[in-house]
Parts: structure tokens; sequence; C-alpha cells
């Protein structure tokens, strides 16, 4: 394939020196390849120099409050369902400072210091198609409404993805559900879209171009045309982790119902075993909450203002003059469900949730949403639109 035939939607064949030369060229225009790596027995996201960074031979096991590594029988690079966090943290800081002031100390009045933030220039590697929906979710939250929040605009628009189809569905994924898996298709907002594919001694991947960005980085990177049998293998990878999903949620006309079920008897007893922990929201690549901090020190001659991740599981959180909005625990865990598939919809138009399922691993007592959404459906006496599910 020459040079200049690569545009947005060409396919081709990266070999494992192929993949290790892309990062080699992202590296060389400056970028810092965050991708995924393995620390303290988990999948995370952190700098990747070289493929022996990747969690090569390496798959996750993930049930509802659980999540072990084991090795796989293969030495797929990209061999397991979802890294315990998400994006969110490098696009959306868990805490920043939002402004500056001083007061000389001569005295006088304070003055405010331009901030002049760095821009980290970072490409991601390993992007999951239901992450790639979750930062479009953001992409809503933060810039598409009447206000702009400049710095996660700025960091979004530097930053290069490079998406990696599943070949592995973890035990807690419904994205199939949710229609945001497991299949990165066109115009999602990648760059580049790798499908790992091994058979009989070949380990491949086969790249989809997804923008002018990406088709300009590929063409310094050695490759092959794709066959059609590379797309059919393809086809098949995106059946088989389908196929294996055993989680599912029913969407049809949730917003209804759960705006129809706000004293569901379901709540008290989620209630009962929730811990308001917060994991929940802190894993979530969609939720957005934040607060401020404002501090200042001994001297008294600076003050700055911090903006930090905040959950609507903690009491402060809906606190007015008086008291908390919702004191307890039935009140909070219903804000939080209703709000993700429900309210969200009035709000920006999509659900908040992505099918993930970070939020049943990583919660500390395996709460599933999928089956408190289930379990109401199941005993509904409001006359609302019912549903029914099906959990293998």
């Amino acid at each position: 394939m020459s040079p200049t035939a690569l545009r947005t939607g060409s396919r081709v064949i990266l070999s494992l020196e192929g993949l290790q030369q892309l990062i080699d060229v992202l590296r060389r225009q400056d970028y810092q390849v965050i991708g995924p790596t393995i620390r303290d027995g988990a999948v995370v996201y952190a700098e990747v120099e070289s493929l022996a960074d990747l969690p090569a031979g390496w798959t996750d096991e993930q049930d509802a409050g659980s999540y072990r590594l084991r090795r796989r029988a293969d030495e797929a690079l990209f061999g397991y369902s979802l890294a315990a966090q998400s994006w969110k943290r490098l696009l959306h800081p868990p805490r920043r400072r939002l402004w500056r002031a001083e007061r000389p100390a001569a005295g006088g009045d304070f003055a405010f210091v331009e901030e002049q933030p760095e821009l980290p220039r970072r490409a991601f590697l390993g992007v999951r198609s239901c992450e790639l929906r979750a930062i479009a979710i953001q992409n809503t939250v933060f810039t598409r409404g009447p206000f702009t929040d400049p710095l996660y605009k700025a960091i979004h628009d530097s930053t290069f993805i490079v998406a990696v189809n599943c070949g592995h569905a973890g035990g807690t994924c419904f994205c199939t559900s949710m229609g945001t898996g497991p299949r990165a298709r066109a115009g999602a907002g990648f760059d580049l879209a790798l499908t790992e594919l091994i058979d009989e001694g070949r380990h491949v991947f086969l790249v989809e171009v997804g923008s002018t960005r990406g088709a300009r980085i590929m063409r310094e990177v050695p490759r092959d045309p794709a066959e059609p049998a590379d797309l059919e293998a393809a086809e098949r990878v995106f059946a088989q982790t389908a196929a294996s999903m055993v989680r599912a949620l029913d969407t049809s006309g949730i917003k209804e119902f759960l705006y129809a079920n706000a004293d569901h008897p379901r709540w008290d007893d989620v209630a009962n075993r929730c811990l308001a922990c917060g994991n929940c929201t802190t894993v979530c690549p969609t939720c957005f909450c934040t607060t401020v901090d404002d501090t200042t020190d001994l001297s008294g001659r600076v003050a700055e203002r911090w903006q930090r991740w905040d959950s609507c599981f903690t009491l402060d959180f809906s606190y007015i003059h008086g008291g908390s909005v919702r004191g307890s625990g039935r009140e909070r865990y219903r804000q939080w469900l209703t709000h993700k598939l429900a309210a969200w919809i009035d709000q920006f138009d999509s659900s908040g949730c992505v099918g993930c399922g970070r939020c049943i691993t990583w919660c500390p007592v395996g709460i599933d949403l999928t089956e408190e959404v289930r379990a109401m459906y199941a005993n509904d006496s409001t006359g609302a639109q019912t549903s029914t599910l099906n959990i293998v």
C-alpha cells in the first residue's frame, strides 16, 4: 500500500514489530503513550515505552466485588477486558487548581495569578469501545452545553486515541445491551482502532484508520494490506466476545420506570448492603461530579481554590443550609442509579451508563446494578412499563 493511499476507513495489518514502531512514532512526535500495564496485581493505565510494558499473556476474571488476574494460554497483549481505572482520571483530573491569589508582603489587595497549566500531549493506547462512548458522554457534559470546561477540552483535543476492540468479555461487562461494544464503530472518536488476531503461529493487528490524524501517523509505520480473511477473522472475534457476555441490562422504558418507582421497596434492600463508599462513582468512566476546597497558607498571603472529585454518596454532596438533602444510604443510592439511567437522558440525551461493569467489580459488597434493575422490574406494582431481563 502506497503512503498516500491511507485515509479514514482504511484497514491494514500490523505485525508485533509494527505495533512497536507505532509506539515509537508517537513518542517521537512528543506524545506520552499511556496504555495497559500490570501493577499491584491489576491492569492499570501507565506510561508505555515498549511492548514489554504491556500485559502480554494476562487476562482478568471479574465478578461482583471480585477482580483477579490469571495467565492466558497465549501471549495476547490486550487479552483482558478492562483496566481497573478509566481514562477519566487523565481527561478530568481528580484534583486541579482553579485559581490562585497572592497579597504582597507589604500589604495591600490580593491579585490573581494567571494560571498557565501544562497541557500534556498524550496518546491513549488500548481504549475499549465502551470507554470511547464514555469519553463521548463526558465531551457532552464538559463541552456541549452553555459553558465549556476549557482545560478538559484542551486535554481531550490534544489526545491521540488508539482503540482496541475487545476479544475477551469480562464477567461484569454488559456493553452489548447498552449498544456500546464490543467493537469500536467508525465515528466513535478514535484515531486508530486495533483488533488483535492470534491464530496458528500468527500474531498481528488489524488496524482501522479513524481520522486524518491517524492516517498521518500510520504512514510512518510499516504495514501490510488487510486481506478478506483478516476482516472475517476480526468479525469472528467480535461475535465470540458478544456471545460470551453474561450480564445484560434492558433499557427499554427504563427512564419512565425508574421515575415511577422512587418508592420501590428494593431501594431499602440495597441500602442495607450499600456502604456509601463512593467506589462506584470513582471507577465509573462517566461520573463527573466535583466539589471545591478553598485554602490559605499560614501567612495569610496566598489563597487558592481547588477542584476535586466528589460523589453523590457523600453526605456533604447534597448539603445545604440545615443539612443534607439525601441523608440516608437509600436516598443516595437511588439518586445515583436514577441519575445514571434516567435523569441523564433528560440532561444529555443519552444514558450515563456504558456497560463497562466497573461499578459491579469494584463494589466492596458486590452490588450489581443490572440485578437491582431486574429485581425492581420483577416486583413492579406501579403500572409503569415493565420488561424482562435474562441474565445468564
